[in-house]
């Protein structure tokens, strides 16, 4: 439970079901010096999860796992971009941090399941398989960041969500009466809420990878004070001035130069992909399917060809700014057949 209207309306809709519910926050994140404390964690937020519960009738806990996420998420985040990368940390949050530490806490609660308010699915079969899709909502859909869950986990999950739109979700919430019905959405990362990612970097690593601004053929056009605030597509925040349109289309961690040019630099036909998950299992050749290169991209097709550690992905139309460090996901209809980081791209 973060304290936000999702997680909070999931656990409402499991008591109305008439289930025997327990509910967890995790403490994940307080952010340093003067620097605002991250959505997710803030004090306001335990107190919202924790008003909900007693609104409900059920017992609340708050669980300190700061250390964890600080090892798994945020000094991988950090490395992350200082090698040029743009990462996916809710995608290692789920994985690393909260969702096998939740089913482990399940067990010492006596608890079946666990029940989140991610908007996805999954479907259970014969002999333990389970399979995990889209939430019924695509604006809202949520299985992008839980591909990376291993089956014994995701075979312990509930997402009383996934057949609801937005909108129904915030509806029942009034209809339930629940404190925080009105609650905003959050739209940042929890642990850097006005997403400048540079500062955070500067603040918690002590330092920045600055360096020039090139164009494609090496002309140096300015400099920047940290590759961390760049990723592959950006246009805005170049400092640069006048003149055409300009894109990020590489980051070189090497040198800590930014290279920037036309639109048309950022298309390319395919990527290669490490470190992949298969809920449903591996398959052993090339197939068709859906790919995303990022949260809010939709789906594009693509001949996906598994690899030793991941996969290759070849597109039928060329894509735009795929970036390394992001995670991709492959789809067939609405199930997630797998998950993995992009390494590099493919030229077109």
């Amino acid at each position: 439970m973060s304290g936000g209207v999702d997680s909070s309306v999931a656990a409402a809709l499991l008591v109305e079901a008439g289930l025997d519910v327990v509910g967890v926050t995790m403490h994940l994140w307080d952010a340093s010096g003067e620097a605002q404390v991250g959505r997710c964690c803030a004090p306001e937020d335990r107190d919202d999860a924790k008003r909900v519960a007693d609104h409900l009738g059920f017992p609340h806990y708050v669980v300190d796992e700061r250390d964890s996420f600080r090892a798994k998420v945020i000094e991988p985040f950090l490395a992350s971009y200082g090698r040029g990368e743009t990462p996916s940390p809710c995608v290692h949050c789920n994985k690393s941090v909260k969702m096998g530490f939740l089913t482990d806490l399940a067990d010492r609660f006596g608890a079946d399941t666990v029940a989140t308010g991610h908007y996805a699915r999954v479907e259970r079969g014969d002999g333990g398989a389970v399979r995990l899709f889209r939430g019924r909502d695509y604006q809202k859909d949520q299985s992008y960041f839980l591909f990376g869950l291993a089956p014994k986990v995701l075979r312990r999950l509930e997402f009383p969500l996934g057949e609801l739109e937005k909108t129904e979700s915030r509806a029942e919430a009034r209809r339930l009466g629940l404190p925080n019905a009105d609650k905003p959405d959050s739209q940042e990362l929890c642990f850097i809420p006005d997403g400048d990612v540079r500062a955070f970097a500067e603040r918690e690593a002590g330092r920045t990878h600055a360096g020039r601004i090139l164009s494609e053929d090496g002309t140096e056009l300015g400099r920047h004070e940290g590759i961390e605030g760049f990723t592959v597509g950006q246009r805005k925040g170049l400092g640069l001035g006048g003149g055409p349109p300009r894109y990020v289309l590489k980051i070189v961690p090497e040198s800590s130069d930014v290279v920037v040019g036309d639109v048309a630099g950022l298309r390319s036909s395919g990527l290669e992909a490490v470190d992949a998950a298969w809920p449903g299992g591996r398959p052993t050749g090339p197939f068709d399917a859906q790919v995303r290169i990022r949260y809010r991209h939709d789906p594009a097709p693509a001949e996906v060809t598994p690899t030793e550690d991941g996969f290759r992905v070849r597109f039928e139309e060329p894509q735009r700014a795929i970036t390394p460090g992001q995670a991709t996901v492959v789809y067939q209809g609405d199930e997630v057949i797998a998950g993995g980081f992009i390494s590099k791209s493919a030229e077109e």
